[in-house]
C-alpha cells in the first residue's frame, strides 16, 4: 500500500538538501529536513552506498535482492544519486548540485572531503549561501578532531557511560544510538538558524557538529553538578540523585517505575502503599532528605511492592495522579494503545513494494499533516530524475 500524500507537503517545501553522510548521525539529520517537506538527495557511492543498506533486519526482495528495514527507518522521503568524486565527471555532477543547495551534510572525518575538493571553503567558491554542517565525532578543530569516533566510543569520552548502569556494576552504554541522534538534533537546529541567516544576508556558513559536543550539551544537570561540587555524578541505576521515590521497582511479575516528584505526590505515594507514617518520618520528610536517604526508602518499599502486580500498583498510582510506567520492551510500546493512537506508527513502501511499519515524525505541527511522501530510495534511484530538476 502506498503511503497516503497530505494536503501539506511540510514547512521546509521547497528547501534543498544534499546529504553526504552515512549511518546514523547524518542521514537522521537528513531524515528531520526530509520529514518536514525539504528535497533532501542523498549522495551515495555507487558501490554500495551507505553502509547502513545492509543492516539486519533484511528485507527480500522479488528480484532476489534485499533491503535494510534499519536503513528504511532513516532515509524515508528522499532520494538517492550514485557520485564516485574521484570520477571528473561525477565531481562536476556534484558541483552542479551543490550550486543549487540550500545545505550539505556530511560526517567524514575533518579534512577528508577537503582533499577531494569538497571542503567547506570549496563549496563556499560554488555557492556563497550555502550552509555547509559538518558532523563529526570531536569537531573540526582540536587534538581528537582526526581521532576515529563511533557512537559508543563517544559515549565514553563523554562522561555519559560513566553515570549508566547500576551502582556496583560497570558502566554501560545507553541501548539507544544517543551520541549520533543528539548530534542529529542539534545539526537540524543549528543549520536552519544559518539558513536563516544566510537567507537575510547571502552569506552561508559552516556548521560544525560534533557527538562530544552534543552529549555535553544534553549532559547539562550532570556537567552543572559537577562545576558546583567538584564531585562527578555516579552511577545510579534508575534512581535520581536529588528525587526519591524516583526510579524502578520489581512487583510481583514485572517491573515498574513511579516517580513520586515533589512532596504531595510523596504524601499520596504513602497512602497508596497504604504507609501514611512514612509521610511523616524524619528520614522523608523533604524532597533533599529523600534523596540523601533513598536506599532506606527502598529497603522500605521494594518489599510492599514484591506483594501485587505491576497493573495493580500502576492503576493505584495512576488514580492518585503520580507518575508511573511499566518498563516496557519495544514490542509493548509499539503495540501500546496510546503509541498507536497518535498516529507516529505508519506504513512505508520499499523499494520490492512491500509495506513495512516504521515510526513516523513523532511531533505534531498545526497546519501540517505528516505523510511519508516518498519511500525509501533504491541506490542510484534519481540520478537522472535530480539533475533534470535541479538544473532546471
Amino acid at each position: 500500500m502506498t503511503p497516503t500524500r497530505s494536503n501539506t507537503t511540510g514547512p521546509l517545501e521547497g528547501l534543498r538538501v544534499l546529504e553526504f553522510a552515512q549511518i546514523a548521525a547524518g542521514p537522521f539529520t537528513g531524515s528531520l529536513f526530509a520529514d518536514l517537506g525539504a528535497d533532501v538527495v542523498k549522495i551515495e557511492r555507487p558501490d554500495g552506498g551507505d553502509g547502513m543498506r545492509s543492516w539486519p533486519p533484511i528485507h527480500e526482495m522479488e528480484d532476489g535482492g534485499s533491503f535494510s528495514g534499519n536503513f528504511t527507518s532513516l532515509n524515508r522521503n528522499k532520494r538517492s544519486v550514485t557520485i564516485d568524486i574521484k570520477k571528473k565527471e561525477d565531481a562536476d555532477r556534484l558541483r552542479r548540485l551543490i550550486a543549487k543547495a540550500d545545505v550539505l551534510i556530511e560526517n567524514f572525518r575533518p579534512g577528508a572531503l577537503g582533499r577531494s575538493g569538497f571542503g567547506y571553503e570549496d563549496c563556499k567558491a560554488i555557492n556563497p549561501r550555502l550552509v555547509y554542517c559538518s558532523i563529526t565525532g570531536y569537531g573540526q578543530d582540536g587534538p581528537y578532531a582526526g581521532k576515529g569516533a563511533f557512537d559508543v566510543t563517544v559515549q565514553a569520552m563523554s562522561g555519559l557511560m560513566s553515570v549508566t548502569g547500576e551502582q556496583d556494576g560497570a558502566p554501560v552504554k545507553c541501548g539507544v544510538p544517543v551520541g549520533d541522534f543528539a548530534a542529529g538534533l542539534y545539526a537540524a537546529f543549528v543549520s536552519l538558524a544559518a539558513i536563516q541567516q544566510a537567507r537575510a544576508s547571502g552569506e552561508g556558513a559552516h556548521v560544525d557538529c560534533s557527538l562530544l559536543g552534543s552529549l555535553l550539551g544534553i549532559s547539562a544537570l550532570q556537567t552543572s553538578q559537577f562545576f558546583g561540587t567538584g564531585i562527578p555524578p555516579a552511577r545510579m541505576g534508575s534512581k535520581h540523585p536529588r528525587n526519591a521515590p524516583y526510579q524502578g521497582y520489581e512487583s510481583a511479575d514485572r517491573p515498574f517505575t513511579i516517580a513520586a516528584g515533589n512532596d504531595k505526590l510523596w504524601r499520596d505515594t504513602c497512602l497508596v502503599v497504604d504507609m501514611p507514617e512514612l509521610a511523616e518520618d524524619p528520614r522523608f520528610l523533604t524532597q533533599s532528605l529523600r534523596a540523601e536517604n533513598q536506599d532506606q526508602l527502598s529497603a522500605i518499599l521494594q518489599p510492599v511492592f514484591y506483594t501485587r502486580s505491576a497493573s495493580e500498583w500502576l492503576a493505584e498510582f495512576d488514580a492518585k495522579g503520580i507518575p508511573c510506567a511499566p518498563i516496557n520492551d519495544f514490542r509493548e510500546v509499539l503495540s501500546d494503545p496510546h503509541v498507536s493512537g497518535t498516529g507516529w506508527i505508519m506504513k512505508t513502501e520499499m523499494p520490492n513494494g512491500a509495506d513495512v511499519s516504521t515510526v513516523g515524525f513523532p511531533v505534531g505541527l498545526t497546519g501540517f499533516e505528516y505523510s511519508i511522501r516518498r519511500r525509501p530510495p533504491a541506490l542510484g534511484e534519481h540520478d537522472e530524475e535530480v539533475m533534470t530538476e535541479w538544473q532546471a
